[in-house]
């Protein structure tokens, strides 16, 4: 039997997203385990990135500045607009160092069974770039499930009266997956999204 104090403190780490019932007791004995100055350097890193991390007044994505680093860097693309739904999307864009764009985060997706309504969106601040910044093109990477589809669609209608060309980052099968364990759903999107070698 955990003590109260101990029992709360699973209990905060069972709250995190991914964390189940075991993980947040082996972080709780392993924060018990933790000298004196470790769960002060923890307690400060917490504290820290709540106090001086905001959202970009630009693109959405956080920030320890007025700007992002992506938004501030005069060598990207500023032409072109990658639309994710979260700041986390953006990681994997940027690994593959072949985007050279900036982005705009929507803060997730409609999904009016949660909630979640276009209102909420980032959506006003997208519209407003796009009016005044002369983009060429909007790319929309949004993930390829039903709450996705239904966010691009809906942008893809605010977007058209624009002039801009719109396009959507293809889906399929990914690399090392296998045809045979692959949905209906993604093979045909696969086959959609072929080009020409």
């Amino acid at each position: 039997m955990a003590t109260k104090s101990l029992e709360i403190l699973i209990d905060e780490f069972n709250r995190l997203p991914g964390i189940g019932r075991k993980s947040a007791v082996r972080l709780a004995f392993h924060v018990l385990e933790m000298s004196d100055q470790e769960v002060e350097r923890f307690s400060k890193a917490l504290k820290d990135v709540k106090e001086t991390v905001k959202k970009c007044s630009v693109c959405g994505n956080f920030s320890e500045n007025d700007m992002c680093d992506i938004c501030r860097d005069e060598f990207r693309e500023k032409n072109v607009i990658c639309v994710v739904e979260d700041s986390r999307d953006i990681i994997p864009l940027e690994k593959t160092k072949r985007y050279k764009g900036t982005y705009h985060v929507l803060n997730g997706k409609i999904d009016p069974l949660n909630g979640m309504t276009p209102d909420k969106l980032n959506l006003k601040s997208l519209l407003e770039r796009v009016a005044k910044d002369e983009i060429k093109e909007v790319i929309l990477a949004l993930n390829p499930d039903l709450e996705g589809e239904t966010t691009a669609l809906y942008l893809t209608k605010l977007l058209k009266p624009f002039g801009i060309k719109i396009t959507k980052i293809a889906s399929g099968i990914p690399m090392g997956g296998n045809i045979e364990f692959a949905d209906v759903a993604t093979i045909s999107r696969a086959l959609d999204g072929r080009q020409e070698i």
